[in-house]
């Protein structure tokens, strides 16, 4: 099954669960990094997403959770693109200081990195964030105007954007999750940031993904977590995002065209967060499952919750998976 020679792979870490390894910023970056020296692999963004840094490498096809679902489904195929025109949609909640930080901020991306950032587009009303946390751990949270997006994503569409970055107004998250400097628990933050990216996926078929905007664009001189690190030195998350967007592949429903599930050689998660429509499609398909042991989230679905369950191994670590898929 392998790809133009290579192994394929998809490595995996879900948002707003509260992976050990993969929940913060970037943390999983420098294992996914070790994966895409040796095969191609498929990430989504929480994987390299790392506020002012991005873990992403040419290696590397970066694919929103929508996209990610739909092509397990074997509904859609991907296929490399190379400088994307990327349209960003900031909410028009957003106050103008804030906003003057992103503007300078994709500009500079553009300017370093040429990432082709085509046009901007504020939203007509006020988005509406909501998030919180619910009594499971869990990430999640509501849109209250989610037209709006639609109808800014429609314009930077018909301007010939063809990657959707998107910046929300979110309330100050300390309060929602107190562990999460120290590396405790979920992004307060990230359920809901997914519930935004995947409508934009799933209704206009690009590559898209979120970054959040607060009121304080003060840094914080408080010491955190490493693994949450990356989020407190920056005013502004949207570096990243550009950075995965830029070259991220695009999506077709033509069957002969780029990758589609049929050449993926094997999956990655964490240990206890089997119950996606990645493993059990992939376990459908008889695709090696490796479950990452040292990798734990606020989930409880294992191995032990398939009554089939052949094709999932579990390891102890990423360097071990690794070398077994290196060996096979």
């Amino acid at each position: 099954m392998t790809y133009k020679g290579d192994k394929l792979g998809a490595f995996i870490v879900p948002t707003g669960v509260g992976a050990s390894i993969g929940g913060y910023a970037g943390d999983a970056s420098v294992y996914a990094r070790k994966f895409a020296k040796h095969t191609k692999l498929i990430v989504n963004p929480n994987v390299v997403n790392a506020g002012c840094f991005s873990g992403i490498t040419d290696n590397m096809l970066y694919v929103e959770g929508y996209t990610l679902d739909s092509f397990f489904k074997n509904e859609i195929n991907i296929y490399q693109s190379n400088n994307n025109k990327i349209g960003v949609i900031y909410d028009k909640a957003i106050p103008q200081e804030v906003l003057n930080i992103h503007i300078n901020t994709q500009n500079a991306v553009k300017t370093v990195y040429g990432v082709d950032i085509y046009a901007y587009e504020i939203t007509d009303t006020d988005v509406g964030v909501e998030f919180f946390m619910t009594d499971e751990g869990i990430s999640t949270g509501n849109v209250k105007n989610i037209e709006t997006l639609d109808r800014a994503c429609k314009s930077l569409l018909a301007k010939g954007c063809d990657a959707i970055a998107v910046v929300c107004l979110f309330e100050e998250p300390d309060d929602y999750n107190l562990d999460y400097a120290n590396g405790i628990g979920a992004d307060p933050v990230g359920g809901v940031e997914a519930i935004i990216s995947h409508y934009i996926s799933k209704h206009y078929k690009v590559p898209c993904a979120h970054s959040p905007a607060f009121l304080d664009s003060e840094i914080s001189s408080n010491l955190v977590n490493p693994k949450a690190a990356a989020e407190y030195i920056t005013p502004t998350f949207l570096p990243c995002i550009l950075l995965g967007l830029s070259d991220a592949p695009k999506i077709t429903t033509d069957k002969d065209l780029g990758i589609n599930i049929s050449n993926l050689d094997y999956l990655v998660m964490p240990c206890n967060s089997l119950g996606s429509i990645p493993v059990i499609e992939a376990s459908n398909r008889n695709i090696p499952i490796y479950a990452i042991m040292e990798n734990k989230t606020e989930l409880n679905i294992t191995k032990n919750n398939f009554l089939q369950n052949s094709n999932i191994i579990e390891v102890p670590t990423y360097e071990d998976c690794l070398k077994l898929i290196l060996e096979s």
